[in-house]
């Protein structure tokens, strides 16, 4: 696969020559110099910093998270992408991933794995990943380590499904009870610090912890809020959701088990996949 990058922010944008990078060096903050002067050494410019293992996007809501990350902020990376297989992936995910999951993150020797654990890395070299605000920084990564661990009512009767669009036999009081607390932390976070993002006006990890339930929202037309309606659509119009999306629609690839979650959930309406 080709490095994940839309050209826009400086460390992806600044590749064309080792000449380039070293005026860009020459005038960059004291905190990038060693970043540069180990690429300008290593001559390493073309190479991007991270392998990101994934599994089908169709399917995967854990591979999304720190895959929006990398895409929304421009943040050079590969992408390995690894299909579900019918009998388990433990065997085949353990060649890359310790815990036999995905998502894994690979920075050199350095290997990161489960989301949160991925983004906070990301984080630390990166620290747009978060909001600056003391206070929208420490309310997104509640609301993000409150969905990392939580709301399993929808996890189970609303598994992800980029591709297809089902009609809920019913919705149970757990499930009901997720969804009711996904749409007031949403409408908290829009109302305390202004949206359209939930931590303000830019997109941050928060965001990324969500973008899953947006597409679920879409698949099975979840009952929020308008406000979180809103959010939900902020999310999906997105450029690196709309990549991801439209990348799930051609995958040719098919995991049983999880089709058949998605269509005990209710009744198929459409199948947009490939």
């Amino acid at each position: 696969m080709e490095p994940q990058s839309a050209g826009r922010s400086g460390l992806s944008t600044y590749t064309k020559s080792q000449g380039f990078y070293l005026g860009f060096f020459i005038s960059a903050p004291i905190f990038l110099h060693s970043y540069f002067a180990k690429r300008y050494l290593d001559n390493d410019w073309e190479s991007p910093m991270y392998t990101l293992h994934i599994a089908n996007k169709n399917y995967s809501s854990w591979s999304l998270r720190p895959w929006l990350v990398l895409a929304a902020f421009d943040i050079p990376f590969t992408e390995k992408i690894h299909p579900f297989p019918e009998n388990g992936a433990w065997d085949l995910y353990r060649a890359f991933s310790p815990n036999g999951k995905v998502p894994c993150l690979q920075d050199g020797d350095c290997v990161i794995w489960d989301s949160l654990a991925i983004v906070e890395y990301l984080a630390e070299q990166h620290p747009q990943v978060w909001p600056s605000d003391k206070a929208a920084r420490a309310w997104a990564r509640s609301a993000a380590a409150e969905m990392h661990s939580g709301f399993q009512a929808l996890r189970n009767n609303c598994g992800m499904s980029c591709g297809v669009r089902i009609e809920l036999h019913s919705i149970s009081p757990a499930l009901q009870k997720d969804l009711t607390r996904i749409d007031e932390l949403w409408c908290e976070g829009l109302q305390k610090f202004g949206g359209p993002f939930l931590a303000g006006e830019k997109f941050s990890a928060i965001d990324a912890f969500f973008a899953p339930v947006a597409f679920r929202a879409q698949t099975y037309q979840l009952p929020f809020s308008k406000a979180a309606n809103e959010y939900a659509q902020t999310l999906l119009a997105m450029p690196a959701m709309k990549r991801w999306y439209e990348a799930a629609l051609l995958e040719t690839w098919r995991e049983p088990a999880h089709d058949q979650e998605v269509f005990d959930a209710g009744k198929l309406i459409a199948d947009l996949r490939n």
